[in-house]
């Protein structure tokens, strides 16, 4: 393995936030390649990261035999097209949320992969704040005991100004709304704590924005674990909020309120005895240091292609989420509960 790595990044919109990630790591990764189609754009990003090279032309870039990894920072009806060509072309691939629009197109991805020998990372850089992360090494370690409730807020604001762009709030361009685009994060660290889901009773609505897709949303979930949760979200909140809480049998686990930063310090953990307070203070103490968000991410991906081990966010992950995303809109257009897994004769298995 090359090092650092070689990385093209493909789109300079929310990609010069992955720049930013990829230059905390200047050992492992180097992005010496910007794909827009905008070049005013891509100019003032280069110009900001020291990026030697700006290209227009996607296929282009994946051709070039000096560039490893093909990052993706697309609108989302570009990526399932831009990764498979990427991995025809023999390259490794990062790709943004929503990693695609349906369950037929992740598993099209997935023999894809197998069949070129070069693995897809989605991104889900929350994962890797360091307050989830300390909730994440108590329930590995099983010290939680089992889970009993979790809540789950995500209230921002995105009024018509943001959606004053050609792809944003369209169903065919982004896919989806407030769950797929904005809150899907935030589903993702419930599925990465808790584990699979069973089951979801759900309504989404448009009452925010003339738009094509939801902005506001209601669920109710059960866990396979057992574990019961609601989880709500809006665009149309003027105090912007974003807060997870976790009751666990042994422990309470709750997020701070910072709506984009949620998922870092700091939370609260409190045990349920003054004994056990003290042991889980010291065993908090053990959490290792590691970066956070994309660079957190980026830093395990570099980590497990190195050592050959599975890669920190898989395919598996990407499709748990969208599956659930699934469930709650046929959840909300039928007025019926809808049970996980999700199977090729479902409605949503080949459309959202």
């Amino acid at each position: 393995m090359s090092h650092p790595l070689h990385v093209a990044v493909v789109g300079s919109g929310i990609g010069a936030e992955h720049i930013q990630g990829f230059s905390h790591l200047p050992d492992l990764f180097h992005v010496s390649t910007l794909c827009d189609l905008n070049p005013e754009r891509a100019r003032k990003v280069a110009d900001a990261y020291g990026i030697e090279k700006i290209e227009d032309d996607f296929e282009t870039v994946c051709r070039r035999s000096d560039i490893d990894i093909i990052d993706l920072c697309t609108p989302p009806n570009l990526h399932f097209e831009q990764i498979m060509f990427a991995l025809r072309a023999g390259k490794k691939v990062i790709c943004e949320k929503p990693l695609v629009g349906n369950l037929q197109q992740i598993d099209a991805i997935g023999k894809a992969e197998a069949e070129s020998g070069v693995r897809v990372m989605p991104i889900f850089q929350y994962r890797y704040g360091r307050g989830l992360q300390k909730l994440k090494y108590l329930v590995d370690r099983q010290l939680t005991g089992e889970p009993f409730v979790f809540n789950v807020e995500v209230a921002w604001w995105r009024d018509a100004i943001y959606y004053d762009n050609p792809w944003r709030g369209r169903r065919a361009t982004e896919l989806g709304g407030a769950l797929l685009s904005q809150a899907i994060h935030a589903l993702d660290m419930v599925l990465y704590v808790l584990g699979p889901a069973k089951s979801v009773r759900a309504k989404v609505n448009t009452r925010v924005n003339d738009i094509e897709v939801e902005d506001c949303v209601a669920m109710s979930i059960e866990m396979a674990n057992g574990s019961l949760g609601v989880f709500s979200v809006t665009l149309g909140s003027a105090e912007q909020i974003s807060r997870h809480r976790f009751t666990f049998r042994n422990v309470v686990a709750e997020s701070n309120r910072e709506p984009y930063k949620n998922s870092s310090d700091p939370w609260t953990f409190i045990a349920n005895t003054l004994e056990s307070t003290a042991h889980l203070a010291t065993t908090l103490e053990q959490v290792p240091s590691s970066p956070e968000g994309y660079a957190g991410q980026f830093y395990r991906y570099y980590e497990a292609l190195r050592n050959g081990t599975q890669l920190p966010v898989t395919l598996d992950d990407a499709r748990a989420t969208l599956e659930l995303i699934a469930a709650t809109y046929h959840s909300s257009e039928t007025g019926q509960s809808v049970e996980l897994p999700i199977g090729p004769n479902h409605p949503k298995f080949t459309q959202l």
